[in-house]
């Protein structure tokens, strides 16, 4: 049987369709708020005077409570120079469409929010509370968190940067407290010609053990490493470009290196929740009297079984007859470099989200942001904080496509 051949009809025409591309919108023009920090310790600030004035040379503009830079050594009149308006009254910045704070939200801040604002804040998973998450999600906030924000690289910038000002301030720490005049055990922090050197035990090879490692060695101090991470020890010594001597966490190993130490570290942290206890307080009974304990894990619970939180006021307390320095939040200690480092990654971030039209708008364009939003308009879409305080998850990516 013959096949017929395909008519084609001349009564319509074929055609392409354009395809249609999604384009981005005009710049928005934000309006950021500066709240001064309430919050236990926080001496820090999001955005320096001179990073203000580059937002509004920008034709963005920027509203401060007053003193909210006095901790990080910003007078008001440097913001006002930039260009910043300075205001008296808490409830006028909480009324800007994007709040910058550089300790997370309390409770204190709840009645003043606003309907669908944008908060940029720190978020510290161990002091959460739901009576905040749940408020905040009445608010219908979108909040984006310090931690969880990715640069394009893939990396945490303000984690990483906080991290670097503790290890370079732990040595500092260290040989201040063990100099006769602090009641230390008056021994130099290094080596000198003729002496053997300090030794100094870091547990936890992250980027807090590795600045510290850094810092310990160029002091000519011996230095020991500790972590179960093999991957992380073989980083640490391929960025510090020289062999260390490092371990994984083995009890007797750590138990008997700790015994003949002057300074131990924790910086073991978990990504979320609390901390790992790997040093025990019969472990710190053996160690040599005044010798020093720097848990920097104290913001998760810290690392020693002995330790207890302290402040920048008080910061060490004795314990079989060891010191022990506990102080959170060590960066705040250096607010001015803290607040700098911080500031080198917002102020650059929040260029962006205004040329793409705002942040719903970058968001949809930018997947690095993705992973540091907690809250979209109210949506919870953090699992762990979904998890911990069994409150309702939404995918975040199904959300945003959904909007579109």
């Amino acid at each position: 049987m013959a096949t017929s051949k395909p008519l084609i009809s001349t009564s319509f025409s074929y055609e392409t369709l354009e395809e249609k591309l999604d384009i981005k919108p005009q710049g928005a023009d934000l309006q950021i708020g500066i709240p001064k920090e309430i919050a236990f310790q926080e001496n820090r600030i999001a955005l320096t005077p001179d990073a203000v004035g580059v937002l509004v040379s920008n034709g963005h503009s920027v509203m401060l409570e007053h003193n909210a830079g006095e901790g990080s050594n910003f007078p008001d009149k440097e913001y006002s120079e930039a260009g910043a308006k300075i205001t008296y009254e808490r409830t006028e910045v909480f009324k800007c469409p994007i709040l910058i704070k550089s300790a997370p939200v309390v409770e204190a801040d709840l009645p003043l929010l606003e309907l669908n604002q944008v908060i940029i804040s720190p978020i510290h998973y161990s002091a959460l509370k739901a009576n905040i998450v749940e408020k905040m999600m009445e608010k219908k906030i979108t909040a984006l968190s310090f931690e969880n924000l990715k640069d394009g690289s893939g990396n945490y910038p303000i984690v990483r940067s906080m991290s670097e000002i503790a290890g370079g301030a732990l040595m500092l720490i260290a040989g201040q407290y063990l100099s006769s005049f602090n009641k230390g055990k008056g021994v130099l922090l290094g080596s000198i010609s003729g002496i053997p050197p300090t030794k100094v035990v870091i547990v936890g090879a992250g980027i807090v053990g590795e600045v510290a490692t850094r810092n310990a060695l160029a002091l000519g101090a011996s230095v020991k490493v500790f972590d179960n991470n093999v991957y992380r020890l073989k980083q640490l010594q391929n960025n510090l470009g020289q062999r260390v001597w490092t371990s994984v966490l083995e009890p007797k190993i750590l138990s008997k290196q700790l015994k003949t130490c002057e300074v131990a570290i924790g910086a073991l942290s978990n990504e979320y929740g609390r901390a790992p206890v790997v040093v025990t307080e019969e472990m710190v009974a053996a160690m040599r009297p005044g010798s020093i304990i720097i848990d920097v894990a104290i913001d998760r619970g810290g690392c020693f079984e002995t330790s207890e939180l302290t402040s920048h006021e008080n910061p060490t307390f004795l314990k079989h007859e060891v010191i022990h320095y506990c102080v959170p939040n060590i960066p705040s200690g250096f607010a001015r470099t803290a607040s700098q480092a911080i500031s080198n990654v917002l102020m650059p971030l929040l260029l962006e989200i205004s040329d793409e039209g705002g942040l719903e708008e970058m968001v949809w364009h930018n997947f690095n942001l993705r992973e540091g939003i907690y809250m979209f308009k109210g949506a919870l879409t953090d699992f762990y904080i979904s998890q911990k305080f069994d409150l309702k998850f939404t995918d975040l990516n199904l959300l945003i496509a959904s909007r579109r």
